[in-house]
C-alpha cells in the first residue's frame, strides 16, 4: 500500500485511481455505465482511473456514482491534536493579533 506521507502527488492521485478502478470492477460496472450515471464522458473516467487526474467536480460525481460518498467525509477534517507537544504547536501557530495603534498614542489636554 502506498504511503501518502512520502509519495508525490502524480503517485497518489494514480493510487486513487487504480482504487477507483478496482471499486468499478467490484461492482461489475462498465466504463461507460459508470460515466453514464456519473454524468461526466468516458474518457473522464478512463483518465481518472488510468492517471487518477479529473477535475474534483467530476472526481467526486464518480465517487458518489460508485455509492462511495461516505468514504469523503473524513477528508480534510480538522485533527484534534493527540498529545500535549501537538497542542503546544498548535497553540503557538495560532495567529495573534497585532496590538491597535491607538493604544501607544497618549492623549494630551
Amino acid at each position: 500500500m502506498l504511503d501518502f506521507n512520502f509519495a508525490t502527488y502524480t503517485e497518489i492521485c494514480a493510487e486513487l485511481g487504480l482504487r477507483l478502478k478496482r471499486q468499478r470492477l467490484a461492482q461489475a460496472i462498465t466504463q461507460k455505465d459508470l460515466a453514464a450515471s456519473a454524468g461526466v464522458a468516458v474518457g473522464t473516467v478512463k483518465n481518472m482511473e488510468s492517471t487518477g487526474v479529473a477535475s474534483l467536480e467530476s472526481a467526486i460525481r464518480i465517487v458518489m456514482a460508485l455509492g462511495l460518498a461516505d468514504e469523503l467525509a473524513a477528508l480534510f477534517q480538522l485533527q484534534v491534536a493527540s498529545s500535549i507537544a501537538q497542542m503546544e504547536r498548535a497553540q503557538l501557530a495560532e495567529r495573534k493579533r497585532a496590538p491597535s495603534k491607538n493604544t501607544h498614542v497618549k492623549k494630551y489636554d
